[in-house]
């Protein structure tokens, strides 16, 4: 698919995903949250949606997270941004080359992504940063409709079990089956599925980074994996 189509067949997936209520516990929570709104961010107007995914239609790494956060995605609109697990995340996409800056703080600030595509497993903040298996389950056919569009992919980093799992259904969800033994999320631990590399990384929320569960040497080898994995430009 070329390049122009990829990208008009994307921004429409993107739309589809904002325009999304199938999980009503999910639509009460989000839309209740940016009406509420936490006081540091009483000026903003919250974008209280599913948050789309974001990044280059061409890339071929793909990290796929848990779901937006309350006052991170669910305000700014933008995957991983507004809260400290973006801050974690872009600041080591900026060092490895796949962002042109460290910080991604609203949807206007000039981010642009290379050689990457980011998405979740969720598309609406959960209450507890906690979805249920059949929100989840409603949310599967926007990434079965990503793999099917991102035809450049080598490598996907799942950030945490859930996001793992997730890749597993879909990619048994395109018709492929896993192999034996069937992957176990670990960090830095990566599985082949087929033609790609699924690398599994412990999510860079704040309760990991914090205390120490997480720490940036460990991130950092897991993006040094999966540029090895990556190979170079066709």
């Amino acid at each position: 698919m070329r390049r122009a189509r990829k990208a008009a067949a994307l921004t429409r997936l993107h739309a589809d995903m904002a325009a999304c209520r199938a999980c009503d516990r999910l639509v009460v929570y989000r839309e209740a949250v940016a009406r509420e709104k936490r006081r540091a961010y009483a000026d903003w107007e919250y974008w209280g949606r599913p948050v789309p995914s974001f990044g280059d239609p061409n890339a071929r790494l793909l990290i796929i997270g848990l779901a937006p956060a309350a006052h991170g995605g669910n305000r700014t609109g933008r995957i991983f941004t507004g809260d400290r697990s973006g801050d974690w995340l872009f600041a080591t996409l900026h060092r490895f080359g796949f962002a042109n800056q460290p910080t991604s703080t609203h949807r206007e600030d000039g981010l642009e992504l290379s050689d990457v595509y980011i998405t979740a497993a969720g598309h609406c903040a959960p209450p507890d940063n906690k979805p249920t298996d059949s929100e989840l389950i409603a949310c599967r056919p926007f990434l079965l409709r990503e793999f099917a569009l991102l035809s450049r992919l080598r490598v996907i980093i799942a950030l945490g079990k859930i996001a793992f799992d997730a890749t597993l259904a879909a990619h048994v969800g395109l018709g492929n089956s896993l192999p034996r033994p069937k992957p176990r999320f670990a960090h830095d631990c990566a599985w082949s599925l087929g033609d790609l590399t699924l690398i599994g990384a412990y999510h860079p929320s704040q309760r990991n980074t914090q205390t120490g569960f997480l720490t940036q040497e460990m991130f950092d080898a897991v993006f040094t994996r999966a540029r090895r994995h990556m190979g170079s430009e066709d």
